[in-house]
């Protein structure tokens, strides 16, 4: 397994050790003892899966203190375009995104903390996306910003998503208060 830091604190790009031979593949998509030692020390305690049409984009979420949640994301199947938003207040990079592909041919892991707003856009029609969060999921502490603030320059791969009145509604970065 190799890990990839970012520029932004605590953002990692996991890329596994991946066996190939006639019969198809195989890798370990998650290995505690291997991840606490390359610094991921987190307990995963919910699994999440979603499975979205191309263009469709969902986010930018994120769970507020005391169901802050870090996850571990990768695609099963298909491809994403996968953005973060920096909004933990004291970091250098608040109000910074990062974006990267994750696909089922590149098999990338992507972890992100606990204060990130974090959505993806799915580029490639039925594709599965999976989370392993750190904490459960929680309706009184979920919160968001608005998926195409300009303020954020995220460079979305679709002219034409699909994205929902919920996300829709979410406030723009300029008027949103980070709970981190």
């Amino acid at each position: 397994m190799n890990i990839v830091t970012t520029h932004i604190e605590g953002l990692l790009i996991i890329e596994p050790q991946v066996f190939k031979d006639e019969r198809g593949y195989f890798y370990e998509s998650y290995n505690a003892d291997k991840f606490y030692k390359a610094g991921i020390k987190d307990n995963f305690i919910q699994d999440n899966q979603s499975l979205s049409q191309m263009g469709a984009i969902r986010g930018l979420h994120f769970q507020a203190a005391p169901f802050e949640q870090g996850k571990l994301v990768r695609v099963v199947q298909g491809a994403v375009f996968d953005v973060v938003v920096d909004i933990r207040k004291q970091s250098a990079t608040y109000g910074q995104h990062y974006d990267i592909v994750l696909s089922s041919d590149n098999m990338r892991m992507f972890y992100i903390p606990p204060g990130f707003a974090h959505g993806f856009e799915t580029l490639q029609d039925n594709t599965i996306f999976q989370y392993k969060c750190t904490n459960l999921y929680n309706k009184d502490s979920e919160g968001g910003i608005y998926w195409d603030d300009s303020d954020l320059k995220i460079k979305w791969q679709t002219s034409n998503p699909i994205v929902s009145d919920k996300d829709k509604a979410l406030p723009k970065f300029n008027e949103f208060v980070s709970p981190f």
